[in-house]
């Protein structure tokens, strides 16, 4: 049955919420009771997909650890967070609302809630019901019902064939996210300076290794990189390069306060391999660079 709530109940609720950020105002929602109403089968107005999904944001949010109802929530940077549990769909009065992290919230664009991924970030919800997937930005904190992971638009919830509550996969995508961390930041990535450094000191050098053949090509050949994650603890993308050995030079990249876990000294041909296998094999969708520059991973 839908519920109906009114404008008063409905204020008192948003007033609520104990959603922590730096302004002290509450800016997410407490969807306890929300996400059982049936979508609105009408057409959504067109998104601006990937130019919306990736643009810069009016700050990058992670917060600290909060509590909503005595359960403490611990928001934290996770690369490679990919977690299954149920999602609904945000309450279509919340249209026009300021987001945890400044944004509007628009109910005809790809966007979702979650209780702890830094805001915003960009995740792939997989409706596990029927395979259809929605690439989605994060950019509010909710919903506070332990039973639900995640809430979305009614835009991308209808791109899934969500009606009400289904169980999801939830998959961040590092290099998305990274794009829209650095441009919300106004950081550009360190990865092209410190890789293209490199190259101009092995010219000086390169004469002297000359001799050994066997050298040479790997360098000529080997100017791909897959990048499979990025993380702030140097543990974690220790344990990961290890078992992403078997796809081949995988290394340990430190950058600014990153670490991030790239296989390397791949030509055009062996890093189509290695990102077709780690998207088939590993359900991670990895970034490209060529010459330390990001390109389109579908691009080879």
């Amino acid at each position: 049955m839908k519920k109906v709530i009114s404008l008063a109940v409905l204020t008192a609720m948003l007033t609520g919420c104990m959603d922590l950020n730096p302004n002290g105002r509450s800016t997410s929602y407490n969807a306890d009771g929300f996400g059982e109403e049936t979508l609105i089968t009408s057409a959504p107005q067109e998104s601006l997909g990937d130019t919306y999904l990736l643009a810069a944001a009016p700050k990058y949010y992670v917060g600290t650890a909060y509590k909503v109802d005595d359960v403490q929530y611990i928001p934290v940077e996770d690369m490679t967070y990919n977690q299954t549990g149920i999602a609904g769909i945000i309450p279509t009065e919340l249209n026009g609302t300021k987001t945890s992290n400044g944004e509007i919230f628009d109910i005809n664009q790809m966007v979702a809630t979650s209780k702890t991924l830094p805001l915003p970030t960009i995740v792939r919800v997989t409706n596990l019901s029927n395979g259809k997937s929605v690439d989605v930005r994060v950019n509010n904190r909710g919903p506070f019902v332990n039973t639900r992971l995640m809430d979305l638009s009614p835009a991308a919830a209808q791109k899934i064939g969500l009606n009400g509550q289904a169980k999801v996969q939830i998959q961040v995508l590092p290099e998305q996210t990274m794009i829209v961390k650095n441009a919300t930041l106004g950081t550009v990535p360190v990865v092209e300076a410190q890789i293209a450094q490199p190259v101009a000191e092995p010219v000086v050098v390169e004469p002297v290794a000359e001799t050994a053949a066997p050298q040479s090509a790997p360098v000529a050949s080997g100017d791909y990189a897959v990048q499979i994650a990025a993380f702030y603890a140097q543990d974690s993308a220790d344990a990961l390069v290890q078992r992403m050995k078997t796809y081949g030079d995988a290394v340990v990249v430190n950058e600014g306060d990153m670490f991030k876990v790239r296989i390397i000294n791949l030509d055009a041909a062996r890093a189509r391999s290695v990102i077709d296998n780690l998207r088939a094999n590993e359900g991670m969708a990895p970034g490209l660079l060529k010459d330390g520059r990001w390109v389109n991973p579908d691009s080879i």
